[in-house]
């Protein structure tokens, strides 16, 4: 069984930062993708960043310049570091990875956290 684990939501004024984290664990031989998605109150779920295994990265336009993912391979952990806040930002926040099980034969597939609330208030 494969779990992803965040932290680092909660309240923050507008222009603050926040950073959150996403810990892979379980039966995961490799991970390939992972990224983080957000969902608003009344909106879809939408891709905010993701990275690949090589550090290839793509965001969003509307946090572009404002957002920063990175991972560490060794932690299996992807972060991502919001700067500049706005209170448009204010969504539940998920992570989520693609991955190869340890079984045989491999399975590729996907595993999202369980989200983790981001509040962006004066």
């Amino acid at each position: 069984q494969v779990q992803l684990v965040e932290s680092g939501g909660g309240l923050v004024q507008p222009g603050g930062s926040l950073r959150l984290s996403c810990a892979a664990s379980g039966s995961i031989f490799s991970i390939n993708a992972m990224g983080w998605y957000r969902q608003a109150p009344g909106k879809q779920r939408e891709l905010v960043a993701a990275i690949t295994s090589g550090g290839s990265t793509n965001y969003a336009d509307s946090v572009k310049g404002r957002f920063t993912i990175s991972r560490d391979n060794a932690k299996n952990t992807v972060y991502l570091q919001m700067n500049s806040l706005k209170p448009e930002d204010t969504a539940v926040y998920y992570c989520k990875a693609d991955f190869f099980t340890t079984t045989l034969p491999r399975e590729y597939l996907e595993v999202w956290g369980q989200g983790t609330l981001v509040t962006v208030s004066s």
